[in-house]
């Protein structure tokens, strides 16, 4: 467990992690994470593309770097990855800012440390790849390899085949233009009973060839985002119920799938509709004809969630004032939870200035912090926690979110450093939202769910950072009554 230490935390319940990098927001003064393999009792002339460095790119890499994906270059053999050795040592070692590959921006010694679909590089990758790189990037024995992955673009889903696919109607854009926003309208899903989700997977396609170079992600794609929600039609099919509308995660470019957890499905209903109601478009260079398709797996017929009434969403998209050529500037937001909340999933959103989000639990006169997250708006991320790792914070916590802007030069991502910005839905403008969820718990389940946390810790010394009260006593109310019995 790595934890970030502030206030008064009993210190016996706290091991220390020393950082060995700077983790402030200032994109000039960020440090990469280098490291020598040695210390793992590895000879660094020993380390190989064909038995450290191949197994790493088919696991980290190579999903986007190969013909089709969206990377820039393809990486899957070592004639491919050669020349660009010096580059991967440098993109792997920025690893939780701005720029840096695989794109799993988890700042690795603060706080939580448990995410479904952690692709990020360890310690240890990351000493491998700087020892190769640094020692002239040796083969090794080739047939040492691992079998080269097959990639199958007209049917591969990350989640695999989904039991549903939802087809939206599809849009051109021209090689060059303005970005274009609007609402895409209805997308019946054909359901004649009301199913749980689990996980619902959305991707472009498009007519761009696969063989074609792209520089940049979004070079591959024309949606940049697309906000959308659910609900059951109306008698003519032509507009969905208020009253039964259902929010879902926001496709961006570059975002992972969502995978909900098993206590809480999100529910699709019968004679329902997708609403596409948000889309942003953009040109790419060459004349695009695109639509999204929905990829949704269903919880068995029967299942029932065990939480199905969300916690509040943080954040502040409205009172922005981010000025011009500043590094290491500060947005807060407090939220105070009136019941006990238990968080699924981080997910930073800013826009082109932003590079950092940081979640704190405030309880008592400690302060947690819970997960800080680089942030670069090529590549929007979701994080979601594992089941026994997932913040579970009683009810009076205060969830402060902070989130770090840089609008100096150094960002490459602004349009100019000299421009003042408030809030918008543009990336010229700004946000500051966490688009994560929770769910909120009665006293039964937050006690059940503490009880199983304590059931994975061996003693009390065993703190777990994301269950402030998960050793804590019983209450007098509890106590008292016992007694009386």
């Amino acid at each position: 467990m790595r934890v970030k230490t502030l206030l008064a935390i009993p210190a016996l319940l706290v091991p220390f992690a020393a950082l060995g990098q700077a983790h402030n927001a200032v994109l000039a003064e960020h440090q990469p994470h280098y490291y020598d393999v040695q210390d793992w009792g590895i000879d660094p002339a020993s380390v190989t593309f064909a038995d450290h460095i191949a197994p790493i790119l088919q696991r980290s890499c190579q999903n986007c770097h190969r013909p089709g994906g969206g990377g820039p270059m393809s990486l899957q053999t070592y004639d491919e990855v050669r020349p660009w050795a010096p580059v991967i040592m440098y993109k792997t070692a920025i690893r939780d800012r701005m720029g840096a590959m695989p794109p799993f921006y988890v700042e690795k010694d603060i706080g939580i440390d448990g995410f479904k679909d952690d692709y990020s590089l360890s310690d240890l990758e990351l000493a491998m790849i700087q020892a190769w790189a640094n020692n002239g990037a040796p083969r090794g024995n080739p047939a040492n390899e691992p079998d080269p992955l097959v990639f199958d673009d007209s049917t591969d889903w990350t989640l695999g085949s989904p039991d549903l696919v939802l087809r939206g109607p599809d849009m051109t854009r021209p090689a060059v233009g303005p970005d274009w926003w609007g609402d895409l309208g209805l997308v019946p899903t054909g359901l004649t009973e009301d199913r749980y989700v689990k996980s619902v997977e959305v991707r472009e396609v498009n007519d761009i060839p696969v063989a074609d170079d792209t520089k940049t992600v979004g070079g591959r794609y024309i949606f940049h985002h697309m906000t959308y929600t659910s609900g059951v039609l109306n008698e003519d099919g032509t507009a969905v119920d208020p009253e039964t509308r259902e929010s879902w995660p926001i496709h961006e470019v570059g975002r992972n799938a969502d995978i909900f957890s098993e206590k809480a499905g999100r529910l699709l209903q019968a004679n329902s509709a997708l609403h596409l109601e948000a889309a942003h478009l953009h040109a790419n260079g060459r004349e695009t004809t695109g639509h999204l398709e929905f990829g949704i797996t269903f919880f068995p017929r029967g299942y029932e969630p065990e939480y199905t009434t969300r916690g509040p969403r943080t954040g502040n998209g409205i009172d922005l004032d981010i000025v011009p050529n500043r590094a290491g500037q500060e947005v807060h937001n407090y939220v105070v939870l009136s019941e006990h909340t238990k968080i699924m999933a981080f997910e930073p959103h800013l826009h082109a200035p932003g590079v950092r989000m940081c979640m704190e639990a405030i309880w008592g006169h400690n302060i947690f912090t819970l997960n800080c997250v680089g942030y670069d708006h090529n590549w929007v991320k979701q994080y979601v926690y594992d089941d026994d790792k997932a913040p579970l914070l009683p009810k009076g916590t205060i969830l402060h979110t902070i989130a770090y802007m840089d609008t100096t030069a150094n960002n490459p991502n602004l349009a100019d450093p000299r421009n003042w910005s408030g809030a918008g839905r543009r990336s010229v403008t700004n946000m500051f939202i966490d688009l994560g969820y929770s769910v909120t718990l009665t006293e039964e389940q937050f006690q059940a769910e503490m009880a199983a946390r304590r059931a994975l810790m061996t003693d009390r010394n065993d703190y777990d950072i994301g269950c402030p009260l998960c050793w804590a006593p019983e209450t007098v109310s509890s106590t008292v009554a016992q007694g009386i019995e």
